[in-house]
């Protein structure tokens, strides 16, 4: 099993020198002792995967859809609502992408079973308690359970290549987990390694599904996904900047803060992530452009909720793909709730001093494209 040991050394290193944090030293016990022994196990697990799943020597990633775009963009909203056509999609629950290992998951599986059939779910009452105490607090900024759907990248975590680090230190200058598109010395061993990580989740799914990708993080990605993937299909969800930035801006600097960090120490952090974050429209649409052949669909958060049910059937034709009628009922049935979808995470553009100007100048392509609301507009309409 892959693991990256340069961010690993560069992390630990970094955490070292913050003589002054309070939470250095229960850092440093798990990157020093945690770390390494869950690795070991996992990487012993990983290899037992060929020998008790011998398919996994032959399973193929086939025509994998991966859903990217700025966070806070739909791309959550896109991915459940594709995750529920049927027997169609195979994609990472969010406890599964805890667990690199086939064998692992299937272990955890069968203690489900052993649960339900002997003591009545007792366990999985118990975790879904804590589940709720532990996300039940943050769902109204994203709907998480270890039983939703999830972003495949942190299925990367035991690899050492997750953005959890960033939200946890601001490290944005440390460990780089964008630019991918931009690291041909990583790309090969990220890539082999998640390929790998995909091939067991298909298994685990039956193995003849197609892989349903959905995160913000590929948006740096998506020319190496054409790489590996070239069968690959690509849709790229857009919003109005001035919703998406700042509320992705004000996401990760709350949990910044809920661990104890000032501002003056993620001050750079913060402005590295809004540099990224005019990086997620703009990698997308350069690299898909560079490869006009790749299947994609940019979709419009706008037209996903005022009009849930189009959106899909034009996404999926632009896809090469079929609406069947099981599907199709579903989004009739759901169309109405996902009109009303809506976060109430409060946020604005001068929490930043981050004005409309600045994002229409470094977007500006895309806000003809889109039109999108701009200054101008909202001076023009502001009564005297």
């Amino acid at each position: 099993m892959y693991f990256d040991v340069d961010y690993y050394l560069r992390l630990l290193r970094h955490v070292w020198g913050l003589k002054q944090w309070p939470g250095r030293h229960r850092l440093l016990l798990r990157l020093l002792l945690v770390t390494p022994l869950a690795t070991l196990f996992n990487t012993l697990c990983f290899l037992l995967d060929y020998i008790f799943f011998p398919r996994l020597w032959t399973q193929r990633v086939v025509a994998p859809v991966f859903i990217v775009g700025h966070a806070r963009s739909g791309t959550t909203l896109m991915h459940r609502l594709l995750s529920a056509d049927g027997e169609r999609f195979s994609y990472f629950l969010y406890w599964e992408t805890l667990f690199p290992s086939l064998l692992q998951k299937r272990v955890i599986r069968w203690l489900g079973t052993v649960d339900s059939s002997l003591l009545g779910g007792a366990l999985h009452r118990r975790i879904k308690a804590w589940d709720d105490k532990t996300f039940g607090p943050f769902r109204h900024i994203h709907n998480m359970s270890l039983w939703t759907s999830e972003e495949d990248q942190f299925a990367m975590r035991a690899a050492f290549v997750t953005q959890q680090w960033a939200t946890d230190l601001p490290v944005m200058d440390v460990l780089d987990l964008f630019h991918l598109d931009q690291m041909p010395a990583k790309r090969r061993r990220w890539l082999h390694h998640y390929r790998e990580l995909l091939k067991r989740q298909l298994l685990l799914n039956g193995g003849d599904r197609i892989h349903l990708s959905k995160n913000p993080v590929m948006s740096g990605w998506v020319g190496s996904l054409i790489e590996y993937f070239p069968d690959a299909r690509i849709v790229v969800m857009v919003r109005d900047p001035a919703e998406c930035v700042p509320s992705l801006l004000k996401l990760v600097e709350i949990s910044w803060k809920s661990k104890g960090w000032r501002k003056e120490d993620y001050a750079s952090s913060l402005q590295l992530l809004l540099e990224t974050s005019f990086e997620s429209f703009h990698n997308p649409a350069r690299q898909l452009a560079a490869h006009p052949d790749t299947p994609r669909a940019v979709v419009d958060y706008r037209e996903l909720t005022a009009h849930p049910r189009e959106t899909v059937h034009a996404a999926y034709q632009a896809l090469g793909m079929t609406v069947s009628p099981e599907f199709d009922a579903f989004l009739q049935a759901n169309a109405e709730r996902e009109k009303s979808h809506h976060s109430k995470f409060e946020y604005s553009l001068g929490d930043y001093s981050l004005s409309r100007e600045l994002l229409e100048e470094r977007l500006a392509d895309f806000y003809t494209r889109y039109a999108w609301p701009t200054s101008t507009q909202e001076s023009v309409s502001t009564p005297l």
